[in-house]
């Protein structure tokens, strides 16, 4: 064989691979496209949970909070200055 028509054959081969890849691309898409409308169509929407109302937090386990990790932050800074 000339190094041509290698190259014709090798070409023709690369083509065919693409094409096939190609192919089984788009029918793979179009495939997932029609599930996902099926299922859509005949699933049975979720149910939508309760919102149950959480009871705010009381504003003194804030500031105790907020002391605390003030008090935190400050012994980190005094421990790990340079």
């Amino acid at each position: 064989m000339q190094d041509v028509e290698l190259l014709e054959e090798g070409l023709a081969l690369m083509g065919l691979g693409m094409g096939f890849v190609f192919v089984f691309l788009t029918v793979l898409v179009i495939t997932t496209t029609l599930m996902s409308l099926v299922i859509r169509r005949f699933a049975p929407e979720p149910a939508k949970p309760a919102a149950a109302p959480r009871p705010p937090a009381p504003a003194s386990q804030d500031d105790e909070l907020m002391a605390v990790i003030g008090a935190a932050l400050h012994r980190y800074r005094q421990r790990h200055r340079r």
